[in-house]
């Protein structure tokens, strides 16, 4: 009889601490703000859990955020120290870490002032500084290695390091993952028609601009190597030559002119010795 006795008692001290753990119905989730980068290649926010563990949790009490990939947050083992809470390396061999330790004055219940410039997120990822800090403390919140995907849930743990509460697993969370040059698209047939007509458009000017600036070079140098003809300058078959004017002369000079000076002609030679 000592037997069965004993296997119940093994049992009974088994079970215990897994109906302490209280189950809160709370799912993570990315956060409904309208948030620019609310999910980033290394990065994601979620909502804070204001109001969700405040009947759970006394002020001595500390929040963890549970960071693990989508195919190992089943096999997630609940820390009972605080020696066993995992850092952010864990996650590359384990599949899981810890990270973003609140307290319950952090996660007050009052929503945020309109006017405030600082949404009430949990930003996943967005310590960088953890990949150069070799002494970094186990709550390091470390960028994000591979676009996931991820599951988180919060667990609430005592001054000791025991699980308290904790929250059902979010729906799986991807990260934004770059494409490769060469997989980008560039066949006209992809864009949209508003971005066919403005490229036509801003062709034809394009086109309508260069014709006028080579309608304005053309007329530009044919004045350089055709300049326009004297007016007194004539033409005569091929010959060019100047046209001359006589001038009057009133008769009284022209009867004092001695002879041989008639107006336009040369003097005769002298044949005199």
């Amino acid at each position: 009889m000592g037997l069965p006795w004993l296997l119940l008692l093994v049992v009974l001290v088994w079970v215990q601490p897994c109906r302490g753990l209280e189950l809160i119905p709370y799912t993570p989730q990315i956060t409904a703000w309208d948030l620019e980068g609310k999910v980033t290649a290394t990065t994601f926010s979620l909502e804070q859990p204001r109001c969700v563990l405040d009947g759970h949790a006394s002020a001595a009490n500390t929040v963890w955020l549970v960071v693990a990939f989508s195919n190992a947050s089943r096999d997630f083992q609940n820390p009972q120290t605080l020696a066993e809470i995992p850092a952010s390396p864990r996650l590359l061999t384990d599949g899981h870490y810890m990270t973003l330790p609140l307290t319950l004055d952090q996660l007050p219940c009052e929503d945020p002032v309109g006017g405030s410039r600082r949404a009430p997120v949990l930003r996943v990822g967005n310590d960088t500084s953890c990949l150069a800090d070799f002494h970094q403390p186990p709550y390091c919140n470390a960028p994000l290695p591979s676009p996931g995907p991820y599951r988180v849930k919060f667990l609430l743990l005592d001054p000791r390091g025991s699980p308290q509460a904790e929250t059902r697993w979010s729906d799986p969370i991807a990260l934004h993952q770059g494409k490769s040059p060469g997989s980008i698209d560039t066949w006209p047939g992809r864009r949209s028609g508003d971005m066919i007509i403005i490229t036509s458009i801003l062709s034809s000017l394009a086109g309508l601009l260069l014709l006028a600036f080579l309608a304005a070079s053309t007329t530009r140098f044919s004045s350089l190597w055709w300049p326009e003809e004297a007016p007194e300058q004539l033409r005569i078959g091929s010959f060019m030559g100047k046209r001359y004017i006589t001038h009057h002369i009133p008769p009284s000079e022209a009867a004092t002119l001695p002879v041989g000076c008639e107006p336009g002609l040369e003097p005769l030679p002298s044949l005199s010795p």
